[in-house]
């Protein structure tokens, strides 16, 4: 068996920082940071990078990378007292050798199991004792399937609060020829307008400016087309009822040290959340928040891409 299809193979990544390689037989692979429990990369068969890394990315602890997929918890941005996006994505992971059932549709070898449990200076700014557990996976056909599941383990009875994101950034080829499908007409809080919740118009969401939104509400599935690559992005998720759209533009772009100039114009971060309604856990319950991430071929239909046709396959 050749190196090139082992299914989970432990290497070093940039600073030698430890990072999993996930391989699907027809070629399709992952990469996932034990630092931050964190994806950095996802490449269909082709070989085709599918996320969005910054070429200025730090991979140097206690600074979270700057793309992939960063999980944002136990509190997504400001929505609260601790540092931006809470630190689950700035702490170290370990693999999850003897992890509890996992019920799962998908019989694909390329997983990996890691878990995050806080440390003595964690309970010290987040006082509470808990199991997170996330399973990373690439599906038979190259789609990348991300599980957490966190669990209430405090001793003292009491129960706890938090907020979530899997802050995932996409790979796009001009965000000008970018539009998002499946959350029109939905209610947002605008990050950029003091989360003042408006109503989304129009048939979709298209770039022209910053966008920094927390759709509610929001469906199971959500496209993402990308006119130039004739590539759609689609998103299922369960769990996670909210949606963050951003993108920094130009000038959050150059104020930004770990970010290129320009690179704004290819990447997009449609994030699948749980904001607007905390998920509350007493001792001994479980939450579980999914993903599933594919990429397909736009479909055209009288020149135009038909994203319904994405949005209504299963």
């Amino acid at each position: 068996m050749s190196s090139e299809r082992v299914p989970v193979e432990l290497s070093k990544g940039v600073n030698g920082l430890d990072k999993i390689i996930l391989r699907e037989t027809r070629g399709s692979s992952a990469e996932v940071y034990l630092y931050g429990g964190h994806v950095t990369s996802w490449k269909n068969e082709h070989g085709e990078e599918l996320l969005f890394v910054s070429s200025k990315a730090l991979f140097k602890p206690p600074k979270a990378i700057r793309g992939g997929i960063p999980i944002c918890f136990p509190q997504f941005s400001n929505h609260g007292p601790l540092e931006q996006h809470g630190f689950a994505r700035n702490r170290f992971w370990s693999i999850d050798t003897d992890p509890p059932a996992f019920p799962t549709n998908s019989s694909s070898k390329a997983h990996v199991d890691l878990i995050l449990r806080p440390s003595e200076d964690d309970m010290k700014i987040w006082p509470h004792s808990y199991e997170f557990r996330l399973r990373v996976a690439l599906g038979p056909g190259g789609d990348l399937l991300l599980t957490s599941r966190i669990r209430n383990t405090n001793t003292d009875g009491k129960l706890f609060t938090f907020t979530f994101a899997y802050h995932t950034y996409f790979s796009v080829s001009d965000i000008s020829e970018v539009r998002v499908e499946g959350l029109e007409t939905l209610d947002y809080l605008d990050n950029l307008q003091n989360k003042e919740r408006f109503t989304e118009q129009g048939d979709a969401i298209t770039f022209e400016i910053e966008v920094d939104k927390i759709y509610l509400s929001t469906p199971t599935k959500i496209a993402i087309l990308d006119h130039e690559k004739k590539r759609t992005f689609v998103i299922r998720k369960d769990g996670l009822p909210d949606a963050v759209v951003w993108n920094p533009w130009d000038k959050k772009a150059k104020a930004m040290a770990d970010f290129g100039d320009d690179e704004y114009k290819h990447m997009l971060c449609v994030e699948a959340a749980a904001i607007e309604k905390p998920i509350t856990l007493k001792p001994g319950e479980e939450w579980r928040g999914r993903q599933e991430l594919s990429a397909v071929p736009s479909s055209y239909c009288s020149g135009q891409l038909d994203p319904q046709r994405v949005l209504q396959s299963s």
